[in-house]
């Protein structure tokens, strides 16, 4: 058995820790982008309305994914934190209630999903009628999987804090090979199949959009339920069992709710930023909604590898704080900011220069492939200042400090990136080009936010001042 890395050791090069933790991440996440990439091909094949029902839904889906971030973050930043402490028993203790949590919260989605937005949320977003009950259908089929998809996210959240980001990478790896097979098998009808020259029948259900939901909700059911018993079946001092005290622990759940709810507060600022600019497009027509689809999945070829800096911040930060260790912490952020800038000038000159081609994979609309690569382009300016934000927000949440992520998120998205938009589009006629401007300058000014509060220092007290007042009560 291989030797476990142990994260606090002064005689590791900072760098070659970041690259230790990073690898798995950034891999996972290529993993993600590629299947991600054929998942939108695959759907783009049936035609522009499939990708433009999808899209509708996007913004939605990710703010719900906020909600399950609450208790990730929260639990896992916990764990972390303990484990810098010394203190394990603490940590298994945080990671039942951890587990007690994914169930509340998955069910209480999939319920909210079911009853009130599947049904009513393309509507409200002024999709076409072409489009309304394949977005409805998607929808509905997504939140089946709620349950799941929160297993997944905190336990992977565990694992990665924990210093294993290889587990989540080895499970994805299928997840993902599932999910491809999936839509092979439930999108397209059965039709003959032609490989090596030789033809044969491949049977197909035939679902089209309802289909590649499908295929999602079962990878996500296979990825949940095997990080989840990871953190029951791995041997060692941070195993936890059914056998366990599960009562609800209030100190505990409180803890990783402050922790949590500022960080669902900023993925809620930033998706409902982007359901409003999602809102703006669908009047520019279904063109400009699938042209934003695809190049925000392009965008994503660009910036995967920084979550990867971005869970090893955390990571880093949050045991070296709970070890008493400020100098290693704030020396370790700044390699992990450094190392995340140079890989996102590098990613993003490629997309600028490979925008068209990057469409051109999804669709064989001209008019989607030159407007999708025409606002690519403009974001790829400013993807070094969105490294440093997420980098940034990476280290404050490892330290505890979730709110300023909030709040820088708040100043980009509601004073720049929608009011641009908004004016542009309706000040001056401008199209699809009028929101990616918007983002671009939200980026800038949340990498700049962002790196003066790392400098300021505060970060490093935050969970200290914290626990002070809480001892008070």
């Amino acid at each position: 058995m291989a030797k476990k890395l142990d994260l606090l050791d002064k005689s590791i090069p900072s760098w070659k820790l970041i690259l230790l933790l990073a690898w798995p991440t950034i891999i996972e996440q290529i993993l993600h982008t590629a299947v991600n990439y054929v998942d939108t091909a695959m759907v783009g094949s049936i035609g522009t309305y499939a990708t433009a029902a999808i899209g509708v839904c996007t913004s939605t889906i990710m703010l719900l994914m906020g909600v399950m971030n609450i208790a990730g973050i929260g639990f896992s930043v916990t764990v972390a934190r303990r484990i810098g402490e010394g203190d394990h028993e603490a940590a298994r203790t945080t990671m039942r209630q951890a587990m007690l949590s994914v169930v509340f919260i998955g069910l209480s989605l999939t319920a909210l999903v079911e009853l009130i937005l599947a049904p009513n949320l393309p509507r409200w977003m002024g999709a076409d009628a072409e489009i309304l009950p394949y977005s409805v259908m998607y929808f509905r089929i997504i939140g089946l999987g709620y349950v799941f998809n929160t297993a997944m996210m905190v336990s992977g959240a565990i694992l990665r804090c924990m210093g294993d980001t290889k587990t989540p990478l080895k499970f994805n790896i299928l997840t993902n090979l599932i999910n491809v097979c999936g839509n092979f098998l439930l999108i397209y009808p059965t039709r003959p199949l032609t490989v090596l020259g030789v033809t044969f029948t491949m049977p197909g259900a035939g679902w089209g959009v309802a289909g590649a939901a499908a295929a999602t909700v079962t990878a996500t059911a296979f990825s949940a339920c095997c990080l989840a018993s990871t953190l029951f079946l791995r041997k060692g001092p941070l195993q936890i069992s059914l056998k366990d005290d599960y009562r609800p622990r209030k100190d505990i759940l409180l803890q990783a709710f402050r922790l949590g709810v500022p960080s669902f507060f900023e993925r809620a600022t930033i998706s409902l930023g982007q359901i409003v600019s999602t809102a703006m497009i669908t009047g520019l027509g279904t063109s400009a909604i699938a042209a934003h689809q695809l190049a925000n999945t392009g965008e994503s070829l660009c910036y995967m590898p920084i979550f990867g800096f971005t869970t090893a911040a955390t990571t880093l930060v949050a045991q070296n704080l709970g070890a008493g260790d400020k100098e290693r912490a704030r020396q370790q952020g700044s390699w992990c900011i450094g190392m995340a800038v140079c890989v996102m000038c590098c990613t993003s000159g490629l997309m600028f220069v490979l925008a068209p081609q990057i469409i051109d994979i999804f669709s064989n609309d001209p008019q989607v492939i030159a407007l999708g690569s025409q606002v690519l382009r403009i974001e790829a300016l400013a993807e070094p200042f969105f490294a440093i934000a997420s980098v940034v927000s990476g280290i404050l949440r490892g330290a505890g400090d979730t709110k300023w992520p909030f709040y820088i998120s708040l100043a980009g998205m509601w004073l720049l990136r929608v009011p641009v938009a908004f004016v542009l589009i309706n000040g001056f006629g401008w199209s699809l080009h009028a929101v990616w401007v918007g983002m671009a300058l939200d980026l800038i000014l949340r990498g700049l936010i962002s790196l003066w509060r790392f400098r300021k220092g505060g970060w490093m007290h935050v969970w200290e001042l914290r626990e002070a007042k809480l001892s008070r009560r």
